[in-house]
């Protein structure tokens, strides 16, 4: 570890060093011409130190961002399901979604019209269903069939009977 120090130290000295060099001034009358070969290899040499001077800055940065970082914590969230898993009759945690308002609508049935046979209903006209006198009210949520029920009626009021509660696999089967 402190050989890597002292190599990446040395290796900046030397990088700065080059790149502090300035080349003799042109014209200078003490300065002997350079050949094309020379000229080229301390353009090599200059961007060669260049290069190792951001290396050397990209190595203190990554050992700078390791020491700043560190692994992330996350439960184990196995042995809870497991443990669910063992009790079915443990209760979930359902609370955070009992708030959603859905809408419930309850069909005795349907018939398709022509506009002129609707324009043509008044009060008293009867409209036929397809369904039968006795058949099962549909109980639709979201408009999503989940159960059958029976009409009732409660304080003068209607409601349904649920005799029926369409099962995961048929709400599946009504989805394709």
């Amino acid at each position: 570890m402190a050989d890597d120090k002292d190599q990446d130290k040395l290796a900046e000295e030397w990088a700065n060093a080059l790149l502090e060099q300035e080349p003799p001034a042109e014209g200078a009358a003490d300065a002997e011409p350079k050949s094309s070969d020379e000229a080229l290899a301390d353009e090599w040499a200059k961007a060669l130190a260049t290069q190792e001077a951001d290396e050397v800055q990209k190595d203190k940065e990554q050992t700078f961002l390791r020491t700043q970082t560190h692994e992330p914590q996350f439960p184990d969230m196995t042995a809870e399901h497991k443990a669910q898993r063992q009790n079915p009759g443990t209760k979930r945690d359902l609370d955070f979604i009992l708030d959603i308002p859905l809408e419930v609508s309850a069909e005795l049935g349907r018939t398709r019209l022509l506009i002129n046979e609707l324009l043509q209903l008044g009060q008293g006209s009867v409209v036929e269903l397809n369904k039968l006198a006795g058949e099962p009210m549909e109980i639709f949520v979201n408009g999503k069939l989940v159960a059958r029920g029976e009409a009732v009626v409660i304080n003068e009021k209607f409601g349904i009977r649920l005799t029926d509660i369409i099962s995961p696999i048929e709400r599946v089967k009504q989805l394709a």
